[in-house]
Parts: C-alpha cells; structure tokens; sequence
C-alpha cells in the first residue's frame, strides 16, 4: 500500500499491485529490447530490482507522510499556543490594569479624606 498525496495536508491511503514480469510479453517490457529467451535470469533480475525498487519508495512515501503529518500537528499546536499567550497576556493586562486603576481610587479617596479632615 502506497500514500497518494493530494496536497501538504492530506493524504490518502492507496494500494499497488506489483505484477511479475515473468512473461516476456508483458506491457511493463515494451520499451525495452531484451530476448529472454537467452538470457531468462534478466528478466528475474529485473522483476526483483523492480520489487524492491517499489516496496523501497512506498516506505519512502510512507516516511514522508508521517514527517507531513507530525508538521502538521506541530504547526497546529504552535498556532494554537500562540492564540492562547495572547488571551493570556490579555487577561493579565486587564487584570494589571483594574489593580493600578483600584489603587489609583484608593490613592485618590484618602488624598480627599485628608483635605476634608483639614
């Protein structure tokens, strides 16, 4: 099974099916001029090379994916504790602010008391 990729996002799940080359008639050998008939280990040579060549870039698409799917989420999680620092130095500051504002008033309300009581 093989991952079709459909963009940096998502991928999907897909099979591959890996024919043998045994028949010398096969479509896979078209485009190459070979004669089997005196030399039989080349084609077996060459399905093997071809098998391994394909099971090797599955397990490559394989890791790709995974690495995609991981900056994905990190992305995602980074993203999310950004908008979350943001609410929070949000909601220090007002907090900051209503405390400085409180004393203010209390600074202020015994400044008049002391005025009055003079």
């Amino acid at each position: 099974s093989t991952q079709s990729t459909w963009g940096a996002i998502e991928y999907v799940p897909s099979i591959k099916s890996i024919t043998p080359m045994l028949d010398n008639n096969a479509d896979a050998l078209n485009g190459y001029a070979m004669i089997p008939k005196k030399h039989p280990e080349i084609l077996l040579n060459l399905y093997e090379y071809t098998l391994a060549t394909q099971i090797y870039h599955s397990l490559l698409e394989n890791a790709t994916s995974e690495q995609s799917s991981r900056m994905s989420a990190m992305e995602n999680a980074s993203k999310n504790a950004k908008e979350m620092i943001e609410k929070l130095t949000l909601q220090y500051n007002r907090a900051r602010q209503a405390r400085i504002t409180t004393e203010l008033i209390e600074i202020i309300s015994g400044a008049s008391a002391l005025e009055e009581a003079k």
